[in-house]
């Protein structure tokens, strides 16, 4: 089975962190959940979002995630697989450049990324979505187009997979996007 590298952060959305995690486990592969500045056995609060007929998404405290693995340090060469789930981790995530350095070492060899929702913000800051198809929570579209890619405007439950990239636009897409993220490992 594959060893597979989740990056994290504070308010990432908890659905979007804690069923990939749980899932892949239970599928018997191994996850790695880091965080920047933090450490194996420190929490990342989560937040849930939901759609509630607002302009946007509603959101909640969620449960304290307990990371497993260290960031610093961390050798991304052993690893057959990166996830980035949404919320607001996202938006700091995208401005530390060990993230982004770790995130295009899978772009480059070609290995699996699984992103869903605004996870899209890292892999824009990281430059690899140019020529790319690529879904994410809709307020992301710009990002994604930007950066050189095109944004993929699929059903809140769908994914889409170009290459060795599979998208979602947020957490109900769960069964397609972890279903296509699978079939990549």
């Amino acid at each position: 089975m594959a060893r597979i590298l989740m990056i994290t952060g504070d308010y990432t959305e908890d659905y979007e962190t804690m069923v990939p995690f749980q899932t892949l486990l239970a599928c018997g592969h191994s996850v790695d959940a880091v965080c920047p500045g933090k450490k194996a056995g420190d929490v990342v609060k989560t937040a849930i979002h939901d759609f509630e007929g607002d302009q946007t998404y509603s959101e909640k405290p969620g449960h304290n995630f307990a990371l497993n693995a260290d960031f610093d340090g961390l050798d991304v060469a052993g690893y057959a697989a990166l996830v980035l789930p949404g919320g607001r981790a996202p938006e700091y995530l995208r401005m530390n450049p060990e993230v982004i350095a770790r995130v295009r070492h899978f772009f480059d060899t070609g290995k699996p990324v699984a992103a869903i929702c605004h996870g899209a913000q890292i892999l824009a800051a990281a430059g690899v979505l140019k020529g790319r198809t690529c879904s994410a929570y809709p307020a992301c579209a710009y990002e994604v187009t930007a950066s050189g890619g095109s944004f993929a405007e699929i059903p809140v439950t769908e994914a889409v997979t170009d290459g060795n990239l599979v998208t979602a636009p947020a957490w109900p897409a769960h069964p397609a996007w972890l279903r296509q993220f699978m079939a990549l490992l």
